[in-house]
């Protein structure tokens, strides 16, 4: 049985009038929900709209340039404050349907692309929230959404499990980095990111472009999966060369990866320097690449800014040692990395399934 999204959930406008919520946040074109980097100092709290537990908030702006809503389900805390721009709402009868599973309808590629259809018409691309209400979707039976919702759960929290085993790893090598590399100066030599490195960007519809297959894609704001973009086979360090939010997106991957305009893709070509240690040493740069800009709105990095950053060469002794130790680290966290790429294809699976029901 179909129903419009007006059937299954009903408008929330809860305002902050006491201004006891302080906790600001709103929504990535990612489908999830990211704290604001406003300053609120002097502002009046009281006029923003209050969003509790599995509500709902979506940015119907600009849907058809961005191909996607974002829309997203809150699950972090019980209650935070957002701008009055944002509609929430929230479902009327979770005996008619399940947050999670009208949480899942609206991360399907197919709800996107309808989606923006619809908005092509609107001023700049938005949707009405009249004409977001009118979408359908299939609602199974409650028991049927449930065991959709169970099984969609399992990929999840596997997900989770591995990039939290990645982030412990993570942590491990890089204070073994402080330890050995960056807070000992003994006999170590000092040189720069351009000289011990090769650093390169990509590009769209390039003479490298993918043909066959699809691989990982990176971009300054989101990991998707696309063809025909610069590929590369390595090792290497992906850095976004900008972001309005100068937020600067880092990651180190092994295998085969495309890159968008304007991430770097910096690879090690000094014996005594691995691709590791590099990543340490741009994720601790990257506070102070926050204050760059290009004098206007959008920050951005450049390759005037990248190549003179600071990098210790430490001893042979040294580095091959700390090469070793990462190396192992870095495997685990490379095949977990694929594990997790793999796991993302099965969610897609699931949430395709759901036109079926």
């Amino acid at each position: 049985m179909y129903k419009t999204i007006e059937e299954l959930v009903t408008r929330v406008d809860e305002r902050n009038n006491d201004g006891i919520v302080s906790e600001l946040i709103g929504v990535s074109i990612d489908k999830c929900f990211i704290k604001s980097v406003a300053n609120t100092n002097g502002t009046d709290l009281s006029k923003y709209k209050i969003i509790r537990k599995n509500d709902f908030a979506v940015s119907l702006m600009q849907v058809s340039r961005d191909g996607k809503i974002p829309v997203a389900r809150l699950e972090e805390y019980e209650e935070a404050i957002m701008s009055p721009a944002y509609p929430i709402f929230r479902v009327k009868d979770n005996n008619i349907i399940l947050p999670e599973y009208l949480e899942m309808w609206f991360k399907r590629p197919e709800f996107d692309r309808e989606a923006a259809f619809i908005a092509v018409g609107g001023v700049r691309g938005s949707m009405p929230w009249e004409e977001f209400a009118k979408m359908k979707l299939p609602v199974p039976p409650i028991e049927k959404q449930r065991k959709i919702v169970n099984a969609y759960k399992i990929v999840t929290d596997r997900i989770a499990l591995k990039q939290k085993i990645n982030d412990n790893l993570e942590a491990q090598a890089e204070a073994i980095y402080n330890e050995m590399i960056a807070n000992n100066s003994t006999n170590s030599t000092m040189s720069t990111l351009g000289e011990i490195s090769t650093i390169k960007t990509g590009k769209l519809n390039s003479e490298a472009a993918v043909t066959n297959g699809i691989y990982p894609f990176f971009t300054c704001s989101q990991e998707t999966y696309r063809t025909n973009t610069f590929s590369f086979d390595q090792e290497a360090v992906l850095l976004a060369g900008n972001n309005a939010s100068a937020i600067y997106p880092l990651k180190i991957y092994c295998g085969k990866f495309d890159v968008y305009q304007r991430t770097y893709v910096i690879s090690s070509n000094n014996r005594f320097v691995s691709n590791k240690q590099l990543y340490f040493v741009l994720k601790q740069q990257l506070n102070e690449f926050k204050g760059i800009s290009s004098g206007t709105t959008t920050k951005f990095l450049t390759m005037k800014i990248l190549t003179p950053i600071p990098v210790v060469i430490a001893p042979e002794d040294i580095s091959t040692s700390f090469i070793n130790i990462t190396n192992k680290m870095f495997e685990t966290i490379f095949q977990n990395q694929r594990e997790i790429e793999h796991l993302h294809e099965l969610q897609m699976i699931v949430l395709g399934e759901l036109s079926r029901n």
